[in-house]
């Protein structure tokens, strides 16, 4: 539970987005180099970060942010700030995708009872047979 002036929440999104065409360029350097970006935006505005796993084809991000943010203000301020880092950083996702991220995302709101669950979903994505599930 977290507490502001006036409030007191206990609020958790579990986001999901993956690259254009998802294509499976998230390994890699590049995989370390958003990990980290992708803190660095959370740090910035006071999100906690539960959970995150970057798959080559997509990312799960169990983040609990302060309840004034929606859900689309937290993941589209993590896409574009990525998209914006990644692409400068790296020549050869400007030359294989016309932008970084598709336009879509996936994200649930994740109650207190259930947040252990998504976060034992996320950190075992790499555990599955299959290497990692489709979102």
């Amino acid at each position: 539970m977290r507490t502001s002036p006036g409030a007191a929440y206990d609020l958790g999104y579990h986001v999901v987005w993956c690259p254009k065409y998802r294509r499976p360029v998230l390994g890699g350097r590049v995989k370390t180099r958003l990990e980290e970006l992708i803190r660095a935006k959370a740090d910035e505005h006071g999100w906690e970060i539960v959970a995150l796993e970057v798959m080559p084809d997509h990312v799960h991000l169990f983040v609990k942010p302060h309840p004034k943010n929606s859900p689309s203000y937290v993941a589209n301020q993590f896409k574009g700030f990525t998209s914006h880092h990644l692409r400068a950083e790296f020549g050869h996702l400007r030359s294989q995708l016309p932008t970084l991220w598709s336009r879509s995302y996936f994200v649930a709101t994740v109650g207190a009872v259930s947040a252990e669950t998504v976060q034992r979903y996320i950190e075992t994505q790499y555990e599955r047979p299959t290497g990692g599930d489709r979102a």
